[in-house]
């Protein structure tokens, strides 16, 4: 029997879709280590108690494993580890997306917590824009500044280039505001990022490219 001389390929869509990015400014340190196809275990050191919080919720509710180690100038405040996390979290998320092939590329979820609910849809469209429409009442969650809410996201929005539209249907109490947001983004993120099997090698496109 004649054998081919070709190469194997073997289609992205099959390869470990994993990624470790650090960045290292004057003011932070951070290194990121996720794999989306995992189980959701996470390790999150940022030194932001309420930061390490939401990384577990993304990490759990988008069944992404998780490693983020990061140090910052958190005597100042926690404005520059808060959004350098963001950056890295979304230029790993870009790397392990890589072309992006075979990617479901939409996600969407509303997530209820006691009395808020929250809706995200998210789209891999190599477009960067973020919607936000959360309304978190108090100015602090603990020690978290929760106007940083919206610096993550626009963090991780412009490095992994999604489009990101957060609405808030319901919601008096901060914490649950918060936590809801995060708990639908990443449900948003499983269902996005899973591999469509009916064109698990094409790129979800109809220009071809995203």
């Amino acid at each position: 029997m004649q054998t081919s001389d070709r190469p194997q390929v073997i289609p992205s869509a099959t390869l470990a879709r994993t990624a470790s990015v650090s960045r290292k400014t004057g003011e932070t340190d951070v290194h990121v280590s996720l794999n989306l196809d995992g189980t959701g275990r996470c390790v999150a050191n940022t030194g932001i108690p309420f930061l390490n919080h939401m990384l577990h919720q993304i990490a759990s509710h988008g069944l992404i494993d998780l490693d983020v180690q990061a140090t910052g100038d958190i005597e100042i405040d926690d404005h520059h580890t808060n959004e350098d996390v963001g950056i890295t979290l979304g230029m790993a998320f870009a790397k392990a997306l890589s072309d992006r092939k075979g990617i479901v590329r939409f996600g969407h979820f509303v997530a209820p917590l006691d009395e808020s609910l929250v809706q995200v849809a998210l789209d891999f469209s190599g477009r960067p824009h973020l919607s936000y429409g959360l309304e978190i009442p108090t100015q602090r969650v603990g020690t978290y500044d929760t106007q940083l809410i919206r610096e993550f996201f626009v963090a991780i929005v412009n490095h992994s280039q999604m489009t990101l539209h957060l609405r808030q249907l319901d919601g008096i109490n901060s914490h649950h505001i918060i936590e809801a947001t995060f708990k639908a983004f990443a449900r948003s993120l499983r269902m996005a990022v899973e591999i469509d099997p009916r064109r698990a090698h094409e790129i979800p496109s109809s220009k071809g490219v995203l």
